[in-house]
Formats: C-alpha cells, sequence, structure tokens
C-alpha cells in the first residue's frame, strides 16, 4: 500500500514550528510498515527548512520515506501534470474523523486488513463476553 502520513500531531507531539515529541510507537510502527514493504510518504504542511527538520527528525531514528509531499522521489512543482492531491491507499493523520487511534491499533488495522467497523464489532463482542475477573477481584470485590 501506499501509505501518506502526517507529522505534527501523528508522528510528534504539536509544536509546530518546533518539533514536539515523538507520539510513543509511531516512528517504530512506520519503520515496521516500511520493512513490509509499504511504501510511506511523509505528508505535511511543513516546507523548506521546516520539512528539512522532520525529514531529519526522523531519518535520525532510522525512518526513511518513499517520497515527501509528493507521489514520487522526482517528482515536482514544475512537472507536466503535477497535482497538490497525493495518490496514497490510505492516510494517516490526527485530523481523523475521530481522532488518531494509537499506533498499536494503526498497525493492527493495516496489517490484518481491518477497519473501524470490524474493530467496534470486536470491541462489542468483548463487552458482552467480559473476560472473568481474577481470583483477587472477586475476592475484593
Amino acid at each position: 500500500m501506499i501509505i501518506a502520513v502526517d507529522f505534527d500531531g501523528t508522528i510528534v507531539e504539536h509544536r509546530y514550528p518546533a518539533i514536539g515529541n515523538e507520539i510513543p510507537f509511531a516512528i517504530e510502527t512506520l519503520k515496521r510498515l516500511s520493512e513490509e514493504h509499504h511504501r510511506l510518504i511523509l505528508w505535511s504542511v511543513r516546507e523548506g527548512k521546516l520539512l528539512e527538520e522532520a525529514v531529519s527528525f526522523c531519518s535520525d531514528r532510522g525512518l526513511k520515506f518513499y517520497a515527501v509531499n509528493s507521489n514520487y522521489p522526482e517528482e515536482n512543482k514544475n512537472h507536466e501534470n503535477f497535482s497538490r492531491k497525493l495518490k496514497a491507499d490510505l492516510f494517516i493523520d490526527d485530523r481523523n474523523v475521530g481522532g488518531l487511534p494509537d499506533w498499536g491499533l494503526i498497525y493492527r488495522m493495516i496489517h490484518e486488513k481491518l477497519n473501524y467497523e470490524d474493530i467496534y464489532r470486536e470491541a462489542c463482542r468483548s463487552a458482552e463476553h467480559p473476560k472473568p475477573k481474577s481470583l483477587i477481584k472477586r475476592l475484593l470485590g
């Protein structure tokens, strides 16, 4: 899959124009998706030096992107048929309807090809059939 990933608020906490702290498991999850041959595109409002800082932040942690703010590495604004709209199979962004799920769930959804409806049904089944309380919890009430 081609996966477009936002930077601020998705890979790192929102501190724009500064770079915030890494969101737990974001880099590790993205590296794993890349190892599984998904093409990752960094998709950010950052430009110029601020964009270079974001790319370096990720690169310093071992995360390399297939492309940055473009559909493929060689694409630029001067190309014929250039489009600002990315052609991605999936977008990961904190501005999603419903917000940004935790990175463990994001990985699971991509890896197992699940959608929100699948996750919701699974959660409902778990609520209908809760795991029994441990002996200590039953004794302490």
